[in-house]
């Protein structure tokens, strides 16, 4: 046979620092009480009563000067204040998760919402939760839900806060959850079931589908002890709910081959431990797993520090906060804002319940016995480390810019503010730099004073490593012809230059255009993507002569492709000499109407006729294709008939 304890079984966090907060107080010299039994275990209380602790039913029980400790269930606004009109000590032991649901419901009392509680009515818990604010409901279960809702129909629309019992499970948690969304339309629900209580009642179903028999141990009265038995007995015929090790039988176990052990979250450790010896003997097996009671013990009174970096196991993902296991007696919780540097980052993208991770102890409340944590304080020490050593290695990081400045530009790298200087930005001085708000960016990291906590960044660094690897690869590649995409940087009287990948070459302003131009910019202007050729290369110089016009832009050629003799085509009067005018039928191409070819008779000289800029209709009656030279005539079509002519 073999012998399993749950490992969440015993001591909540909030139950041991109860117990915790009686011992420390019962060593102090003073008379103690505790408002009711501190938690729901008879052992534990008469233990307590052992060492002189006592119990009160009420406030006006207690006598002037004793102190007087809130039991772990906690305690409704009216009891807290009958107890401060006493003359005494108070020590509040209440669970940190219960005192966080009298917020939630004072807080709902306050906006005009009803609360409903999911529970049971007579727990002191609820009666307590129920106690801080002035009207709420409270139901046991979803079927009382539904009725009071239905036979409320008016309140559909009522602005409603609904809660539960740290205790309670989570299918009916979920049940009744997903009636009231439906039911009423100005509602505001907060999961409030502890997660350790999640945990321990998860880990009991699973333990129950595995094992032949469960030994649930626990006060009988304990609100948990009874739903653990109660989730086991769903997948194990064999459940027994046992106060302590002396109600064990040997024959309830005979033929059994696997027990499993679970405890509610108010059973002490050492009862856990005799029962599993107990059980151990039954079936003859060495209980293995009793030094984990000991370490279980010197975890729970472990103490945590401000600036602690501690590990922990993430237990819940709630609506507002991450629940974090520590082993120890505080209940840790991560602000959804202190999760990650990201803000767009949801918690559970990168949590997730069972996940170890290790945190920043942010602040620690020893008497709610709670200890706020931060993991994006931690990852942002990390970062620091990280920072030091990019500038070591001249790494390059990503980062997004977040706003701009009169000095330059400020990005946020994991979290880090990093500075800019304008000068090392990539943008041109007078150039728009608030464009650049938003946007994701790569930088080096040039300077790092952590003292100070000033980061130093510079963007022109990345695109000066880039345009240098891009230098080397064009110069190592580069040969006569070959063609390149390039940008248009920069234009003089003699050229234009072109940023082919890195590396500036000069295009020529004779080779730019197959016409006569005066500038290069008749043809380019800057920042115009152009494609271009080698024409030469020096390496020793770095000196690139490139080619624009080609072939194909030739109009000479143009002209051969498209025009033949006997044409008859529309051309432009350029220039008029004494043996006749210069006609352009293409740009760059130009031909000769002879003066004998102006008119069908005798002219002095051409400007009789014709005008610079004149549009005419003229006949090729020749091409010297070796000279590149045509001869038109106006006269050829007017002896045609002239109906052509102008």
């Amino acid at each position: 046979m073999s012998v399993t304890v749950a490992k969440s079984a015993g001591f909540c966090f909030g139950v041991s620092r109860a117990v915790e907060l009686v011992e420390q107080a019962a060593g102090a010299g003073k008379r103690v009480v505790t408002l009711g039994p501190i938690i729901h275990n008879r052992h534990v209380v008469d233990r307590f009563r052992e060492m002189g602790v006592g119990v009160i039913a009420a406030p006006e029980e207690a006598q002037p000067g004793d102190t007087v400790i809130i039991r772990s269930h906690g305690v409704a606004r009216e009891v807290y204040e009958r107890l401060q009109r006493q003359d005494v000590e108070i020590v509040d032991a209440t669970c940190p998760f219960v005192k966080r649901i009298h917020g939630i419901v004072r807080r709902a009392e306050e906006e005009g919402r009803l609360p409903i509680i999911i529970g049971t009515p007579t727990h002191p818990e609820v009666e307590g939760i129920a106690g801080w604010c002035g009207e709420c409901r409270v139901f046991s279960c979803r079927e009382d839900l539904e009725n009071w809702a239905n036979s409320h129909a008016d309140l559909k629309d009522s602005a409603i806060c609904m809660v539960s019992q740290t205790t309670s499970t989570e299918s009916l948690w979920k049940s009744c959850g997903i009636f009231a969304k439906k039911q009423f339309t100005n509602l505001k629900i907060f999961d409030t079931i502890c997660r350790a209580t999640e945990y321990r009642q998860s880990e009991a179903a699973e333990l129950s589908r595995s094992c032949q028999a469960m030994v649930v141990v626990g006060d009988l009265t304990s609100s948990n002890t009874g739903r653990l038995a109660m989730i086991c007995r769903e997948h194990c015929d064999k459940v027994f709910l046992v106060d302590n090790a002396a109600e064990l039988k040997a024959e309830d176990f005979s033929g059994v081959s696997d027990v499993g052990i679970t405890a509610g979250a108010s059973t002490p450790a050492w009862i856990i431990k005799e029962v599993n010896k107990t059980m151990s003997e039954i079936t003859n097996v060495e209980a293995v797993q009793e030094e984990n009671f000991a370490e279980l013990l010197e975890q729970s009174i472990k103490t945590l520090n401000t600036g602690d970096k501690v590990k922990g196991t993430v237990t819940g993902i709630g609506n507002t906060e991450v629940q974090v296991d520590l082993g120890t007696k505080h209940a840790g919780y991560i602000p959804y804002d202190e999760v990650s540097t990201d803000p767009s980052v949801k918690p559970e993208d990168v949590l997730k319940v069972g996940d170890e991770i290790e945190v920043f102890v942010v602040r620690v409340n020893d008497q709610e016995g709670t200890v706020q944590l931060s993991k994006k304080k931690l990852d942002g020490l990390k970062v620091w480390d990280d920072m030091a050593a990019w500038v070591d290695n001249k790494t390059t990081v990503e980062g997004t810019i977040t706003e701009e400045n009169k000095g330059g530009l400020v990005a946020n790298v994991k979290g880090i503010r990093v500075f800019i200087p304008a000068s090392q930005s990539g943008i041109a001085k007078g150039g728009d730099m608030a464009g650049m708000v938003g946007k994701a960016i790569q930088m080096k990291i040039t300077e790092v004073n952590r003292a100070r906590r000033r980061v130093i960044g510079s963007i022109r660094a990345v695109a000066s490593e880039a345009r240098k690897a891009a230098q080397e690869k064009i110069w190592a590649e580069i040969e006569n012809g070959k063609k390149y995409h390039g940008v248009v940087k920069s234009l003089t009287s003699y050229g234009a230059f072109v940023d082919i990948g890195g590396v500036d070459g000069m295009v020529h302003v004779s080779e730019l255009s197959w016409n006569r131009i005066k500038t290069p910019a008749d043809v380019v202007k800057v920042g115009d993507e152009i494609d271009v050729y080698v024409i030469s290369f020096d390496p020793e110089k770095h000196k690139i002569s490139l080619g624009y016009k080609t072939a194909e832009m030739n109009p000479w050629n143009q002209f051969m492709t498209n025009y033949s003799i006997g044409d008859v085509v529309d051309a432009k009067v350029v220039k008029l000499m004494t043996f006749g005018a210069f006609a352009e039928i293409l740009p760059g191409v130009d031909g000769l109407i002879h003066i004998s070819q102006i008119a069908d008779r005798r002219i002095g000289k051409p400007e009789d006729v014709l005008s610079e800029g004149q549009m005419v209709k003229v006949k090729i009656t020749d091409v010297d294709a070796e000279n590149k030279r045509i001869s038109l005539s106006i006269r050829a079509l007017l002896e045609q008939g002239g109906e052509d002519a102008e």
